[in-house]
C-alpha cells in the first residue's frame, strides 16, 4: 500500500482492528524500504517504533535531533507526529 504521504510503499503485516485504515488503527506492524530522503508520514497521537532490518541504515531526525540507525541498533521509539529520514 502507498505511504500516507505518497512518497513510498509499505507492506502491512498486521493491523488491529482487522481491516482498519490509516486513520483508525489501534496498532499496526508494517515493513517498508526507505529509498529517498524525506519526511515520514505523520500520525499524530501515535508512537512509532522503528527497526532497521537490512541495508546501510538511515539517519532519523525527530524534533530536530538526529539519530543514526542500523541493523545493529536497538528498536527506536518516537512520536509519529513529525519526523524525517535520510538514507545512509
Amino acid at each position: 500500500m502507498l505511504w500516507k504521504n505518497g512518497l513510498g510503499e509499505t507492506t502491512e503485516i498486521a493491523v488491529a482492528p482487522e481491516g482498519a485504515g490509516l486513520s483508525a488503527f489501534n496498532w499496526r506492524v508494517s515493513m517498508a524500504s526507505v529509498t529517498i530522503d524525506g519526511a515520514f508520514s505523520a500520525f499524530p497521537g501515535v508512537d512509532r517504533t522503528l527497526s532497521i532490518l537490512s541495508g546501510a541504515g538511515l539517519r532519523l531526525a525527530v524534533d530536530g535531533r538526529a539519530r543514526d540507525l542500523t541493523a545493529a541498533s536497538a528498536p527506536f521509539s518516537f512520536p509519529a507526529a513529525r519526523s524525517s529520514a535520510s538514507t545512509s
